[in-house]
This record gives C-alpha cells, structure tokens and sequence, in this order.
C-alpha cells in the first residue's frame, strides 16, 4: 500500500511485541500487537472512510497507534486518542511514535477505557477500535454505539482467536438494529460493524 510510513521500523516493532510475548507468562503484561495484515486492512479501511476522529482502547507499544495516526493524517484528521492503564507500555508508545515521526498526531491517555468512552461526545467519532480487556467491552454499552457518528465504523479485535471472551459484546452489536456488522477472517479475527445513516 501506498503509506509514509517506515515498513522496516513496523516490521521491528512488531516483531519485538511477538518475543516481549513470548517471554511473559502473565497475559495481562503481554503487548498484543494487532497482527500486521489486519493492520494494513484497517488503515485502508479508515483511509477509504476519510475517517478524521478516532479513539482506540489499548495502545500496548504502540504499532496499531502508528498504523490509526497515519492513515487519520491522510484524511486531514485529527489527533487519534489513544488509551491504556498500562503507563509503562504508553511510554513505549511515545517512544515508538516519535521514531515514526507522528508524535504529533497521537494523545495517549492513561486511563480506564470505559471511562474515556462515557465522556466522548455523542456521535463524534469516525471510528473506534477496541482492542484492550475483552470481557470489559460489554460493561461500556452502549457508548461504543453513542460515540460513532452516522456511519461511524466500529471495530473489535480477536473475535476469533477469543470468540467467548467478547460474544457478549458482539451479541449487543448484533442484536442492534442501528448496526450492520460482519467478521473479517484476518489476524485474530476482526469484527467490523457500521453504524447506520440517522
């Protein structure tokens, strides 16, 4: 794809999150990388979108925020907020986005995401990625839904790899008129859900 961004350093930091994984034995301490194919379809996607206005609810080191923050410049866009508990791996982030010259272009927030989610205003988000505590999600409804604008694109990661852990999320989402959604058999699986024109 056609990008600005530096392939060898998302290569690197990928690949760095794949061995920092495999050395911890403690899921919560691992960084869980998106998986570089969905990576590039989702920033395509929110390219295709002219998406300007995003939230993502886990940063780990970075890597997705670089991938989000890009393709939101291309649009024009506003800063992507990004947010994390884990301060620790926000450093990392900042890190890594000032390698890839988009420090600029990324708030990152240590804070609850569903916290965050309850005060973004409603319908002001192009789109929302969540890819943090999956059990969590189904306690922020129905913000997911609130935040995103007419058209607004929802996106969840892993339903595939750990479809128990967020079938209660997606059976809010599918039982919402308001959303028509599919699963992208990509990565760890990525479910993608429109919201529909007011």
């Amino acid at each position: 794809m056609s990008t600005h961004l530096d392939m060898n350093l998302l290569r690197a930091l990928h690949r760095s999150g794949v061995e920092y994984d495999a050395r911890q034995s403690d899921r919560l301490l691992r960084r869980r990388n998106l998986e570089p194919e969905s990576a590039a379809l989702l920033a395509v996607v929110l390219r295709a979108m002219g998406a300007r206005r995003m939230v993502e609810i886990g940063t780990s080191n970075g890597y997705s925020a670089i991938w989000f923050a890009d393709a939101l410049r291309a649009s024009g866009g506003e800063p992507l907020l990004s947010v994390d508990l884990d301060g620790a791996a926000q450093r990392e982030a900042a890190a890594q986005l000032a390698e890839a010259g988009l420090a600029g272009q990324v708030e990152l927030r240590e804070a609850d995401g569903g916290a965050v989610l309850r005060e973004v205003p409603d319908g002001s988000l192009d789109a929302l990625f969540l890819d943090s505590e999956r059990t969590e999600y189904a306690g922020w409804w129905p913000h997911p839904r609130r935040v995103l604008r007419p058209g607004g694109l929802l996106i969840i990661d892993n339903v595939l790899s750990h479809p128990d852990e967020v079938a209660e999320f997606l059976a809010l989402v599918e039982a919402d008129a308001g959303f028509t959604s599919t699963t992208a058999a990509v990565g760890k699986g990525l479910a993608l859900a429109v919201r529909a024109a007011a």
